[in-house]
């Protein structure tokens, strides 16, 4: 869709559109860099950094063949979310006793603090809370195969991310990337 360069921006990455929205779903500011890029509205825009020579032309699409089997990625996507969990279930805890003195309060978290120093809670203790739906990167995942007339990406491991939800598949940060991956990117010419 967009490019951003270091002298306009002060960073280089590409922006890229997937995904089909409808115009009157699209706020106007949206509809202004759609129309810049003389592309069709689209559901979801994302940037990727990327080096000044590997930046790909305006309108161009990207395919599935960009990653090649056996190559390594990282996937982040919006976990799904379970909403508010006690502290077994959100924290791994054992709850309490079946018996021996304990009432209605198996599954509780137990003490959250200590004596009259510090007479306090601690930030960032282990409680039942909001569980979910959070951003989520998971490392390293094998690329098994491409899929590029439907457009799929086949992956080994877990995603996040709960059904029908985008996900952001890039080049894994800790590995390198294969000799026969292709640069700048497999694209397939604007039309």
């Amino acid at each position: 869709m967009a490019h951003r360069t270091e002298d306009k921006n002060g960073y280089t990455a590409v922006q890229l559109g997937a995904g089909q929205a409808k115009v009157k779903n699209t706020s106007k500011p949206l509809r202004g860099q759609f129309a810049a890029a003389n592309v069709e509205p689209k559901a979801k825009v994302v940037e990727f950094r990327v080096s000044s020579d590997n930046l790909i032309d305006v309108g161009a699409e990207l395919t599935a063949n960009h990653f090649v089997a056996g190559q390594l990625v990282d996937v982040t996507g919006t976990s799904a979310g379970k909403g508010f969990a006690g502290a077994m279930k959100r924290h791994n805890f054992g709850g309490l006793r079946a018996t021996h003195g304990v009432s209605v309060s198996h599954r509780s978290h137990g003490s959250t603090g200590s004596n009259q120093d510090p007479g306090r809670v601690w930030k960032g203790k282990r409680m039942a809370g909001h569980m979910g739906q959070t951003r989520i990167t998971t490392q390293n995942l094998e690329v098994v195969s491409t899929d590029e007339d439907r457009g799929l990406i086949l992956v080994k491991g877990a995603v996040p991310g709960s059904k029908g939800a985008w996900i952001v598949v890039r080049d894994a940060i800790k590995s390198g990337t294969p000799a026969d991956a292709p640069r700048p990117a497999a694209v397939r010419a604007a039309k």
